[in-house]
């Protein structure tokens, strides 16, 4: 009986000791904050690059749409360099960019009219849509919409690589695309 006395005194002893529970208490909730943390670090950087890669996908085809009959490449090319303005504070030198003209006939069928590939701001000789190939990206209502017309596509991607790669361990892929009537309802020759 000794023996189970003194192990229900050091019972009630133990329960009621308060010394170091608060800082059991921080060791076990620690590692799930510093998880929560992270992980809000990383979503709000993931959700803020893909609204900078829709806003630059957004300003360049606005931009182009707005030419009023033609516009020279070295123009296009100041308004791809509009990107490095918009991704601050984060780096673009990956960001692939589309400026592509098509038409679209009465049957609905799209037509490339020229296209340029942009990957860091510099102009690329392969990846464009090879002028008189058919464009299927065309979603059905800017086809209904543009019937007989010419329409701006822009497309911007980027492959955001994690901060930490602790909650988020793989690459995520941002693509946005933006569809524009020329304002001028006319053909933009690039020069």
């Amino acid at each position: 009986m000794n023996t189970r006395s003194r192990f229900i005194g050091w019972l009630n002893r133990f329960r009621a000791a308060q010394n170091g529970s608060a800082v059991v208490e921080f060791a076990l909730i620690l590692p799930i904050m510093l998880m929560l943390y992270i992980g809000m670090v990383e979503g709000s950087t993931l959700i803020s690059m893909d609204r900078k890669v829709q806003t630059v996908s957004g300003a360049v085809g606005d931009l182009v749409a707005r030419s009023d009959g033609a516009i020279s490449s070295t123009t296009l090319n100041d308004y791809i360099k509009v990107a490095s303005g918009i991704m601050t504070p984060y780096a673009n030198d990956k960001l692939v960019q589309l400026v592509t003209q098509v038409y679209v006939d009465d049957k609905g069928k799209a037509t490339v009219d020229w296209s340029r590939r942009y990957v860091g701001q510099a102009v690329q000789s392969t990846g464009a849509y090879a002028q008189g190939s058919e464009y299927k990206k065309l979603p059905a209502e800017v086809v209904a919409i543009s019937s007989k017309q010419y329409v701006i596509v822009t497309e911007c991607a980027l492959s955001y690589t994690p901060l930490y790669g602790i909650i988020f361990d793989k690459a995520v892929n941002l693509y946005r695309e933006n569809f524009y009537i020329p304002r001028f309802r006319d053909r933009i020759i690039l020069n």
